[in-house]
């Protein structure tokens, strides 16, 4: 299994003016990309500068996380915009971070919406494309994350984007290939060696385990470990370790070969 690698992605910088959220100066540790927040679901100006530095002090990779204007509900709330309206904002938050790493001398990598404008565009072709427009206008040379299979996937692969396929490691699956919604449950695995040793499994097998036990084919190549649950850096210590156990290469995005599939 020497041959196989993955992408190890944490979302970053969602504190802002008083109030802290998540753990980045530890989970930075286990990861190779930051998705980080870009001001509008989370973040702001100082903690962009600060999470940019903290990923690059650790040679991870930087990667803008844009959300929907959505500070209070933390981007989780649906948002009834135009596809206009979605391009436009994504591409501002982008061009935010590019600022920081220009500042910092590290190359943004990626890009990686946010909670609801993430699951709509997974779902939905204009808010889909909307998002690849915005990725593509400001540079063609960015990775898009999507899930595998989803709107957004299939359109950045049309419009000539490379595109990674994302997993979520601790998060269960419904049979269609959609995850199960936060209020649900069982819709978060909380257990880190049995998140673990389901991503070693994901990555090995190509697909991910339904709620219901079915087989979904998937391509992974990256996997989401959350940053902000209370056991955050022991699960993303504990997927480190069992990736490198199985003999699976963490690498960050940019540094990735993505095939089509």
């Amino acid at each position: 299994m020497a041959d196989l690698t993955v992408d190890l992605n944490c979302d970053m910088g969602e504190s802002f003016g008083v109030y802290k959220l998540g753990c980045d100066e530890e989970i930075v540790k286990f990861v190779s990309s930051a998705n980080i927040a870009c001001g509008w679901h989370a973040g702001d100006p100082r903690v962009m500068d600060h999470t940019v530095a903290l990923a690059a002090a650790r040679g991870v990779g930087v990667g803008a996380h844009p959300g929907l204007p959505d500070l209070a509900g933390f981007g989780r709330r649906n948002m009834d915009l135009a596809p206009q309206e979605i391009q436009t904002g994504v591409l501002y938050q982008i061009g935010a971070l590019q600022a920081f790493c220009r500042k910092h001398g590290v190359r943004l990598g990626h890009v990686k919406a946010h909670g609801s404008l993430y699951n709509l565009a997974s779902v939905h072709r204009e808010t889909a494309l909307a998002i690849v427009e915005a990725v593509r206008s400001f540079d063609p040379a960015l990775v898009l994350v999507a899930p595998a299979g989803s709107e957004m996937y299939l359109a950045a692969r049309q419009c000539g984007l490379t595109v990674a396929g994302e997993v979520f490691a601790d998060r269960a699956y419904n049979p269609d290939g959609s995850l199960v919604p936060r209020r649900q449950e069982g819709a978060v695995i909380h257990d880190p060696e049995t998140v673990a040793q389901r991503v070693v499994d994901m990555i090995r097998e190509k697909c991910v385990r339904a709620i219901d036990g079915r087989r979904i084919p998937m391509k992974v190549d990256t996997v989401c470990v959350h940053g902000d649950n209370p056991n955050a850096v022991a699960l993303a210590e504990t997927v480190r370790n069992h990736l490198a156990r199985a003999g699976i290469a963490v690498v960050p995005l940019e540094r990735m070969q993505h095939h089509d599939g």
